[in-house]
């Protein structure tokens, strides 16, 4: 059990240092109340969690209507779960050992593909966001962005086009056991004006924030 606590903290790490906000659960009741309680945009499942087994948490969840991208965690050898695993609904699989910069890949390409985008580099006019190298770039220039500036900026720019409220964005910014302030997505939405120089990103009033180009016609 020790090698799969580390194998967790190692995740979570890599993740978080990935530009994500990270929940842990290290046995599968927690894990299922996680779920069932936040949105997240990808899991990350072992199968071989204790109490609750993942294949059984993934059977229950795909039965319930969850839609959320499942990456499942294999032993080596283990050809039988990958293909229960596929079959029971997970969206792609990996075998231990891994290394975390393929996983970290792909993750991005399960974002990406349930947002509708084929590429790491996500567009909306001059502005552009590559996933897979962090960069951030308006009219060809580069924008040096915080932590949390571009993980606010990239959860927009999966969503453009749409109205996002505050809550979904302090979900996405902060992990479950954060100290979250609301207030604070109005700091970093203004941060992100000021530093992308053209307004790509708008208020809707009582609503949240939407992000589109501002030279093609609005709602």
């Amino acid at each position: 059990m020790e090698d799969e606590a580390l194998l967790s903290r190692q995740l979570a790490k890599g993740l978080s240092d990935g530009g994500y906000a990270v929940d842990c659960a290290a046995e599968g009741e927690l894990a299922d109340i996680l779920v069932s309680a936040e949105r997240y945009d990808t899991i990350v499942l072992d199968l071989g969690l204790p109490k609750i087994d993942g294949l059984s948490l993934l059977r229950r969840w795909r039965a319930t209507g969850l839609k959320t991208p499942i990456l499942i965690l294999t032993a080596r050898g283990s050809w039988h779960e990958k293909v229960q695993g596929i079959d029971g609904g997970a969206d792609d699989y990996m075998v231990k050992p891994f290394r975390i910069e393929e996983l970290l890949a792909r993750v991005r390409a399960l974002i990406r593909r349930t947002s509708g985008f084929a590429t790491p580099e996500l567009q909306c006019g001059s502005l552009v966001l590559n996933t897979a190298t962090a960069q951030v770039t308006v009219q060809g220039l580069s924008i040096k962005l915080t932590s949390h500036e571009f993980r606010v900026l990239s959860y927009l720019m999966h969503r453009q086009g749409n109205v996002v409220s505050r809550s979904d964005l302090i979900d996405h910014i902060y992990a479950q056991d954060a100290d979250r302030d609301s207030n604070t997505v109005e700091v970093f939405i203004g941060r992100l004006r000021r530093k992308l120089g053209t307004p790509f990103i708008e208020t809707v009033r009582g609503l949240g924030y939407r992000l589109r180009d501002q030279a093609q016609p609005g709602e």
